[in-house]
Parts: structure tokens; C-alpha cells; sequence
């Protein structure tokens, strides 16, 4: 081979040698790229929702005393770092604490009267919620041994009666319930909240009284419930609504959501409560 063929030769294999080179680079970029698309894709996660915090006081009416419990215990089991504080009375005495600016998160009551007075006190943010409903049951001592079978016996005076206090909500609507059955209410204690009923008639200190049916099922080991019919029984709603007088706002409008899940709902129709 000439000097001149030698020198090409090696002219062409160094361009042979940098053209592999060059491609080699890009095989090489792109599969960096590649890699680190793959890492990000793979290290990229959704945001948590943001945890419940703090503690959340609950004001509610008497009757949802056992089945709040629970659901708090549950609410708070999800939720380690929230406290669920309850402060059950009759629903006349908590919209009365709420209107002179008690520090509560939560309302929920036994009526729309007074709900009604916790929003016209200012207290009440947004609009209030009704997630149950209920109903009223005579109550009667375990085996009803005095043969109750309707209000006119509770009503002609022969027995020894238990009633909340016409303000408290249960007392109000057991007066609805003699009116719309035509009856004059029998003279009665004036409890001031549908347990204390309970109670009396479970302690054997009254024959019979006027109680919601989730109160009667609630102590069903010591009691008995006599069903008023549909066209005498009065239908009782609880609204429920966060307040703007406590400290955790959202932590109130946590809760309030949580009682509109199918978990809530589900254990309230187990207590006895209603769909709305």
C-alpha cells in the first residue's frame, strides 16, 4: 500500500472510532433520562390529608349520650392526636351555655327550637345539619307489670308518671303526643333531661313515663318500651352544627363530618336513631 492509501486508511478508522463514540453518548444520555424519569415517577406521592388535632368539645343532647361515646372512641382511635370532650344535658341547658358564650365546638340537639336559639345567639357557623331523627316510647318497669298499653293510661292519673320538663325537648314533644291524641297530660315529675326518666321508672321511683326509643333501648335489661302509634307519636330531629365559640373550628367541622359517614350511621341505627 502507497503512503497516500496508509493514510486514508487511518483517516477512515479514527472516523469510524469517534462515530461509534458519539452514539454511544447518546444511548448513554438517554438512558439517564430515562432512569431519572423513573425516580421521580416513582418517589412522587399524594399529599396526606391534613391530621385532626387538638381537642374538639362536643355539646349534645342527653339522649345521645352512649352512642357519641362510642363514636368518639372510634373518632379518636383514627385520629391520635384529637380529643372528643362531651358535655351532655338536656338541650334547653347547652342552648342556654351556648347563648352566654360557653367555649363549645359542637352543638348537637335533640330539637330545632334549640338549635334555632344558637343560631339567633350568633354562635352557629354555616348552616346546621339533621343527621337523625327519633322517636318517643313509653317506659315502663321490666315485664310492665302495671299492664301499660297506651298514653290514655298514663293520662287518666291512676299511675305515677315521669316526664321531662316541658322546656327540655323531650318534654315538649311528650306534650305534642297527649295533644295528638286528644288526652290531658297526667301531672308528673319535671325531669330535666330524658335519662333522668328513664331512670326513675328503672329505680321503680314512677310506673311509667315518656322517653325516646333509643333511650328505652339503651337500658333494655332494666326497662320495657310500650310503642305509641304512628298517628299519636311525635317525630324528633337532631341538627347538628359547628360553633364558633371554641378553640378547633376544624376539628368541630371534622366531627360533624364523621357523623354523616356510613361508620356514624351505622352505629346510630344500631342505638335506635332514625334516618332523617
Amino acid at each position: 500500500m502507497t503512503k497516500r492509501g496508509r493514510w486514508l486508511s487511518a483517516l477512515l478508522m479514527a472516523f469510524v472510532v469517534v462515530a461509534a463514540g458519539c452514539g454511544g453518548d447518546d444511548d448513554d444520555d438517554d438512558a439517564a433520562s430515562a432512569d431519572a424519569t423513573t425516580t421521580v415517577a416513582e418517589t412522587t406521592t399524594v399529599a396526606p390529608e391534613p391530621a385532626v388535632t387538638g381537642e374538639i368539645v362536643v355539646f349534645a343532647a342527653a339522649s345521645l349520650t352512649d352512642v357519641f361515646t362510642e363514636l368518639g372512641e372510634n373518632f379518636m382511635a383514627a385520629n391520635p392526636d384529637a380529643t372528643v370532650t362531651f358535655n351532655f344535658a338536656a338541650s334547653s341547658e347547652l342552648a342556654t351555655q351556648i347563648e352566654e358564650g360557653a367555649p363549645a365546638d359542637v352543638f348537637a340537639s335533640a330539637d330545632e327550637n334549640n338549635m334555632t336559639k344558637a343560631v339567633e345567639a350568633g354562635a352557629v357557623e354555616g348552616e346546621p345539619v339533621v343527621f337523625v331523627e327519633n322517636e318517643l316510647q313509653i317506659v315502663v318497669a321490666e315485664g310492665n307489670p302495671m299492664g301499660v298499653t297506651g298514653l290514655a293510661d298514663l293520662s287518666e292519673g291512676s299511675l305515677t308518671v315521669a316526664l321531662c320538663a316541658p322546656e327540655v325537648p323531650c318534654g315538649n314533644y311528650a306534650a305534642q303526643a297527649f295533644e295528638k291524641a286528644g288526652l290531658t297530660p297526667p301531672a308528673a315529675s319535671q325531669e330535666q333531661n330524658v335519662r333522668a326518666v328513664v331512670e326513675k321508672v328503672a329505680l321503680g321511683e314512677a310506673d311509667a313515663g315518656i322517653a325516646y326509643t333509643t333511650d328505652v333501648l339503651a337500658r333494655d335489661a332494666e326497662v320495657d318500651g310500650v310503642v305509641i302509634p304512628p298517628e299519636q307519636n311525635v317525630v324528633a330531629t337532631y341538627p347538628v352544627a359547628v360553633l364558633n365559640l371554641g378553640s378547633n373550628p376544624e376539628g368541630g367541622a371534622a366531627w360533624v363530618e364523621f357523623l354523616q359517614t356510613a361508620e356514624a350511621l351505622d352505629a346510630l341505627a344500631a342505638a335506635g336513631f332514625l334516618a332523617p
